[in-house]
């Protein structure tokens, strides 16, 4: 099986949409997905991810099942440079770094003020449990269970699924799949808007499966129209690089 995760256009966070350039994306995002046999699309309930898969699903004339959990994470925390409560990623690199457990894949969510953040569902762990636990119903119900670390394929298919979602989520997913700690997918990737990631199942011995990451963030189908990416979700690459965000 082929999983798809599609990061949503250029957003307009003010009011959960999309900017103009973000409308071209997702415009050249739909040429390059309407050229595939998609099996199944899933949308976040918000409205930059629906935006952005509006093209596609329109001229393929699909609809996407929406589903809650891929509403970008939603947890809360003081971070150590920021003032309020605010998202689990964007700490400055000198504060996560120094925490060695953010490395591991089980104790990441140890840290108190991880610990102490607020989400619908309890604490940020309780949060990447219940979304986890969501995506394996829902690759449970296209013929892969959860066994551990690996999958069972019940009903092995070369099928290709689509989700659109958001950075935060999508660092989640992989963390999952890949047995990575999210705070460093959070802080290490950089997923552009409307980039495509692509993971495949490999079912080396019969009944058992693992999912294998080909492409992280792939935006071909921006070079290919020559558009240049979004700079959105990147920090400024030189401290005095004063149009590029720091904070």
């Amino acid at each position: 099986m082929r999983l798809m995760i599609v990061r949503h256009g250029d957003p307009d966070y003010s009011i959960d949409s999309l900017t103009p350039k973000g409308w071209k994306e997702a415009e050249l995002l739909a040429d390059r997905l309407c050229k595939l046999d998609v099996k199944a699309f899933y949308v976040s309930p918000l409205g930059r991810a629906k935006d952005t898969a509006s093209f596609t699903l329109k001229r393929l004339e699909r609809e996407a099942e929406e589903m809650k959990w891929m509403r970008e994470f939603d947890a809360q925390i003081s971070r150590p440079d920021a003032v309020g409560r605010t998202i689990v990623w964007d700490w400055l690199p000198a504060d996560w770094t120094a925490v060695p457990a953010f490395y591991d894949q089980q104790s990441w969510s140890s840290h108190p003020l991880l610990r102490s953040g607020k989400t619908e569902h309890g604490d940020v762990r309780a949060e990447y449990d219940w979304v986890t636990g969501e995506f394996d119903k829902l690759l449970a119900k296209h013929g892969y269970e959860r066994h551990g670390k690996i999958y069972r394929a019940v009903n092995a298919n070369n099928d290709t699924i689509v989700l659109f979602c958001h950075f935060g989520l999508e660092c989640v997913l992989l963390s999952h799949l890949l047995g990575i700690s999210p705070m460093v997918l959070w802080h290490g990737f950089c997923a552009a808007p409307t980039s495509v990631t692509t993971l495949y199942t490999e079912e080396r011995r019969r009944g058992i499966a693992a999912f294998r990451m080909a492409s992280f963030g792939d935006i071909s189908h921006l070079y290919a129209a020559n558009e240049e990416p979004s700079f959105a979700a990147r920090f400024c690459e030189c401290y005095d690089n004063p149009n590029e965000r720091h904070d």
